[in-house]
């Protein structure tokens, strides 16, 4: 295949955001390895890093996919600056559907561990080793732990077929849990890859500043221009705005969580249309609605909630702003109180789903997506 038929396209995606602050901030002597399964093949691979909510600049000490280094304008190492994402040098590497690569960094001094987020998921899997063993075949079992958190790596594109492309999900804790992985999995064999953008606990209005939630991420109007720099992208998926609701309390119950944050329905109406639909529609993409999910039982459930949330989503269901809805509400509610989820489809705080429900979401939205986007089984690009 000749290079006029290629283009870069996403294959794996997160957001970057604050990570959790927790008594320990920093990291001496890590090794972070991240498995990464590709969608479709390729010839080549470059990484973008990011520290855009460090305070201090982050040595990358060593950085490898597989045995191949990474580098930076020639180099082996590269320093991230605070506030601020790297890209690196195209990397000749040929990758075939279905290849699992591991991204590997050693953090050689002490690193500020500011810039990560947390995303579960059947296809979202990482460790962490002490000691430098970015080169290694394998990690040291004795030395190595599981973990979700996704620090530094923002995203990974493909130099692939010029007819595949990237759907991006975006949203919150919702979107940073199962269901973008689960959708990868049903677009498998596809020319589509699933790009995960979610931050835990954002909002499209309002962000908190303070400590206890700082890990709650930034507001739509920061987030979104940034997390949409996504090769080959064609759709997004928003699925955002439950947090606008659910969160405030009032400062005699939580002083970070006033009532003037409670946004009226036409303001999140209009912050999704301005925030995110208009800047998407001039990228030339399609974006499609999300429904927000049943909270019924969740601790700051009311009626009035409630009906803020049905009404938001009667609007996701029927405005003319958007390409389409996925009716995520309608895959996962239960049928005789539409309020709350579905038998066995409720985590058990009563606002995150279950596995089961987490399927049922991305089955929705592959119903929507993927049977509008030409598919290729019938062959498989050599390099």
């Amino acid at each position: 295949m000749n290079n006029t038929d290629m283009k870069w396209v996403a294959c794996w995606g997160n957001a970057t955001s604050i990570t959790d602050r927790r008594e320990a901030v920093y990291a001496k002597n890590l090794t972070l390895r991240y498995p990464i399964r590709m969608p479709f093949a390729g010839s080549a691979l470059r990484f973008r890093f990011s520290n855009l909510t460090g305070t201090e600049p982050v040595e990358l000490t060593k950085v490898f996919v597989g045995h191949t280094p990474i580098t930076f304008d020639g180099a082996t190492s590269v320093t991230l600056q605070p506030g601020k994402e790297t890209e690196s040098d195209a990397i000749n590497y040929a990758v075939h559907r279905g290849d699992t690569v591991d991204v590997s960094m050693y953090l050689a001094d002490y690193t500020q561990m500011n810039s990560g987020t947390l995303i579960t998921g059947p296809l979202s899997k990482g460790f962490y080793a002490y000691g430098d063993f970015a080169e290694a075949d394998e990690l040291p079992l004795d030395l190595t732990r599981h973990t979700n958190w996704f620090y530094f790596l923002n995203t990974i594109d493909v130099l692939t077929s010029a007819d595949n492309h990237a759907v991006v999900c975006y949203g919150d804790s919702i979107t940073a849990q199962s269901w973008p992985d689960y959708l990868a999995q049903l677009a498998f064999g596809t020319n589509v890859s699933i790009i995960r953008r979610a931050v835990s606990g954002t909002r499209i209005l309002r962000q908190y500043d303070c400590i206890t939630y700082q890990a709650y991420g930034l507001k739509g109007a920061t987030r979104f221009p940034i997390e949409m720099r996504v090769a080959g992208a064609s759709d997004v998926i928003i699925q955002h705005g439950i947090n606008d609701i659910i969160h405030p309390v009032g400062e005699d119950v939580n002083p970070f969580r006033p009532w003037s944050d409670l946004p009226t329905v036409e303001e999140m109406q209009q912050g999704v249309e301005h925030i995110y639909v208009e800047p998407a529609k001039a990228m030339g993409l399609k974006v499609w609605s999300g429904t927000l999910l049943p909270i019924y039982g969740w601790r700051t459930y009311n009626e009035k909630r409630d009906a803020m949330r049905q009404q938001f989503n009667e609007w996701l269901r029927t405005s003319p702003i958007f390409d389409g809805c996925i009716d995520f509400d309608a895959a996962v509610r239960c049928a005789t109180n539409p309020k709350a989820f579905a038998e066995g489809f409720d985590s058990g705080d009563h606002l995150h789903p279950s596995e089961r429900a987490y399927e049922a979401m991305a089955q929705a939205a592959a119903h929507k997506l993927i049977r509008h986007i030409p598919s290729r089984y019938d062959h498989e690009e050599q390099y």
